[in-house]
């Protein structure tokens, strides 16, 4: 279904509005194999299991796993029959402190032979990123560097965009105010 871009960008959030969402919480995904996909997030990724529901609490079990303070970010359920289709998630996306970070982050996805789908800057949010998958298919994302929005509520202008299909060109032609600078580099 087709729809116009400049009457997306006018909705608002509405006067009066009785709450403020502070942050997205966390995120629950179906897996085919809770093992295999408890492992690539804890040994691939760094989370941490904070707590487990046997089969018998919730039917397939769930792992509750964390990459800070909170409980939990990533939540697993193993009730998937196979792969997922990427129809309801298109992917979800995990931020790092710097940007030689996620130049590990993709260094470290390759040796461990996990297929990387893109890296780079993509153009909205100018964000440097590295993109795959997780056993059942789930796309995700690391990522450094996303624009952040000022009390003026104005997003960077698309003249402003700089697409890069490698992170290597991403550094060398940053956006305007990003500093992509890597240590030791100065």
């Amino acid at each position: 279904m087709a729809f116009d871009p400049e009457e997306i960008t006018q909705l608002k959030r509405p006067q009066g509005l009785p709450f403020r969402i502070a942050k997205i919480g966390h995120v629950v995904l179906n897996v085919s194999d809770m093992r295999r996909s408890v492992r690539f997030y804890t040994e691939i990724l760094g989370f941490q299991v904070s707590d487990v529901y046997p089969d018998g609490m919730v039917p397939g079990g769930m792992v509750f796993m964390r990459c800070n303070a909170d409980h939990h970010g990533v939540a697993l359920v193993a009730i998937m029959p196979g792969q997922s289709h990427n129809m309801e998630l298109n992917h979800m996306a995990f931020e790092v402190g710097t940007l030689d970070e996620v130049l590990r982050a993709r260094d470290f996805l390759r040796a461990r032979k996990v297929p990387i789908d893109f890296e780079g800057r993509r153009r909205a949010g100018c964000q440097l990123a590295v993109e795959f998958r997780d056993p059942d298919g789930h796309r995700l994302e690391i990522y450094w560097g996303i624009d952040q929005i000022g009390s003026d509520g104005r997003a960077r202008p698309k003249e402003e965009w700089k697409g890069a299909r490698d992170l290597e060109a991403a550094i060398a032609d940053p956006v305007k105010g990003q500093d992509t600078m890597l240590p030791g580099s100065r």
